[in-house]
Formats: structure tokens, C-alpha cells, sequence
């Protein structure tokens, strides 16, 4: 019977510096107490700077000598992506992890500050451009790592070609699925160009199945009682508690078997619960014409390019 891979899997983090996108609750929230406990220097990077504050002395509450700092970051602004990467970058001379965990799904604004679909905007977009700018922090940090955290809705996603920004009429839940999907196209692409420039970052991906988050918080009635803790009792079987759900993206970080372009989620065929194991993208997450087509655009509709078109030679590591 195949063990089952919990918090207790994670690999001693001392020395390491990981920024969590979206950590003041929920799975980023998880994700970081968890780096905080095992040593890692953890920034909290977050919309809300007076919550990721709270949410830092949360973590001290149960490791006294956690090393944690926040940075405010709005993944809908690409000025505030830009003004967090200067101030990461002035900050911290490496960076050993970058966890794209925050996102929204159906947000009661339709766009972002800068105009785009909110849902491409923040999960997509702003994660893109926050990772690019960070790139040469990483690229040279032997073991350093980037994770997308996607969804099952990816398995539902299509990239819309022809109306990237849902324009036309189009569902809400498209905008999400077409974003997880592009989280999962990110990676593979990423990976792809990570290795052809040597660097020292691989690229994984994870979702955590059905979890207990307010990510449902804007969404229907019948979503929020079925994620409502008081009814675990029933809707077990289907959703797990956050600190479960937050195991996979904890595996693609630091999972020392992880190999560039993973994925990490529940098993099964659902894959609703479960402890992370690897498992498939869907089909459409393999298209690497579709892949490259979404990095071009994202280039040109986020103005944030990679410097990766070095050769292995070109990347200085650090240790």
C-alpha cells in the first residue's frame, strides 16, 4: 500500500526563502506555516498588507522563532506586481521558492485595474508577470522552484483564442477554468524554456481538489453551504479541509523526487480529496502551440518579457 505524503514529508527548509502569493488564509496560509515550521524564511505576499500581518503573527503564535516578512501585492494591478517585485528584489538577493497560490474565482468586478478579464488578470496575468520579474532571482538557485496552483476546473478550460478576454457572452465559471488551464500551459512553457537556459528552477504545478477556502465566498448559496465547515459531517466525501488541500502544492515545493513540470493533486479519478500524489494535466494543458501562443500574449498584454534566452553558461549559480 503506497504511503500517504503529509506535512511531515517536508524537507528541512533552513537557509531557503519562499514568497507565497495570497498567504494570510486559507492554503497560502497553510502553505507558509508549514515553510515557517521547517525553517524557510517566508514572505507573505498579499493584497491586504494588514491581514498578511496578522496572518504572519498567527504563525509566530506556533513557531516563536519563525522567520516571516510581508509585501503587498494586488496580482489585479500590474503597477502593485511591479512596485512588490522592486521590493522583493531589494529585499532578498535569492529567492529559493515562489508559490503563486492567490486567485479569485468569481469576483464581484468583472476586470482587473488594468482591464483584464479578473479572472486571466489575477490568476494568470499577475502571477506571469510577478514570476518574470523574479526570474534571475531564481534561475540560479540550485533547487529553487516555481509553483502554479491550479484546479480541477482546468480539466473544464479552454483558451480562448479568438476572446482571451471574454468579451463576448461567456459563462463566469469560463473565465476561471480558462485561467487554471493557462496556469497549467504557464508551467509546462516555463519549464520548457527553464531548461533550455540550464537554470537552476524547475517548474511544477498542483491543485488541491475540493478544499474548505473562502475562494467560494463569492459564488452561490449551494457552493457555500457545501464548503461550510459545519457541514463536514455530510460533505466530507467531496471536500477536504484546507489543510489537506494545501498538502499538493506543499509536495510540488519541496518534494525532493519533484521533476520540472509536475503535477500534484488528490488521486483518483475526481481527484476531489486525498493526500497529493502525481497526476495527470488534462489533455488540453499539453498543447504546446497553444502554450507558446499564450506566452507571446501574456508578453505583450503584461509588458513582462523573462530574461531566460541566455545559455547554460550565462547563469551564474548561487549557492
Amino acid at each position: 500500500m503506497r504511503e500517504k505524503w503529509t506535512a511531515e514529508d517536508v524537507p528541512d527548509q533552513a537557509g531557503r526563502t519562499a514568497v507565497v502569493t495570497g498567504a494570510n488564509s486559507g492554503l497560502g496560509f497553510t502553505t507558509a506555516d508549514v515553510l515557517a515550521a521547517r525553517g524557510a524564511h517566508v514572505v507573505l505576499a498579499c493584497r491586504d498588507a494588514a491581514r498578511a500581518a496578522a496572518a504572519a503573527e498567527r504563525i509566530r503564535a506556533g513557531s516563536p522563532d519563525a522567520r516571516l516578512s510581508v509585501v503587498e501585492l494586488d496580482l489585479g494591478a500590474m503597477a502593485s506586481v511591479r512596485s512588490a517585485a522592486e521590493r522583493l528584489r531589494a529585499d532578498h538577493p535569492r529567492i529559493d521558492l515562489l508559490i503563486n497560490n492567490a486567485g479569485v474565482l468569481e469576483p464581484p468586478r468583472p476586470t482587473t485595474a488594468d482591464g483584464f478579464e479578473a479572472h486571466l488578470g489575477i490568476n494568470h496575468l499577475g502571477a506571469f508577470a510577478l514570476t518574470g520579474l523574479l526570474i534571475d532571482l531564481l534561475a540560479p538557485v540550485p533547487g529553487s522552484r516555481v509553483v502554479a496552483v491550479s484546479s480541477i476546473s482546468a480539466r473544464y478550460g479552454r483558451i480562448h483564442r479568438d476572446d482571451l478576454q471574454l468579451t463576448g457572452r461567456h459563462e463566469r465559471s469560463a473565465g476561471y477554468a480558462q485561467s487554471k488551464l493557462a496556469n497549467l500551459l504557464f508551467t509546462r512553457e516555463l519549464q520548457r524554456r527553464l531548461a533550455a537556459a540550464g537554470a537552476g528552477t524547475i517548474a511544477v504545478a498542483a491543485h488541491p481538489g475540493n478544499s474548505r477556502t473562502n475562494l467560494v465566498r463569492h459564488i452561490g448559496a449551494v457552493s457555500r453551504f457545501l464548503a461550510d465547515q459545519r457541514w463536514a459531517w455530510l460533505t466530507g466525501w467531496a471536500i477536504q479541509p484546507v489543510e489537506l488541500g494545501a498538502l499538493a502544492q506543499l509536495r510540488a515545493a519541496t518534494d525532493p523526487a519533484a521533476e520540472g513540470g509536475d503535477y500534484y493533486g488528490p488521486p483518483g479519478r475526481a481527484q476531489f480529496v486525498g493526500h497529493p500524489e502525481r497526476v495527470a494535466p488534462p489533455p488540453a494543458a499539453l498543447d504546446e502551440d497553444v502554450a507558446g501562443w499564450l506566452w507571446a500574449e501574456s508578453e505583450r498584454l503584461t509588458g513582462v518579457s523573462y530574461p531566460l534566452e541566455g545559455t547554460r553558461s550565462g547563469i551564474q549559480s548561487i549557492q
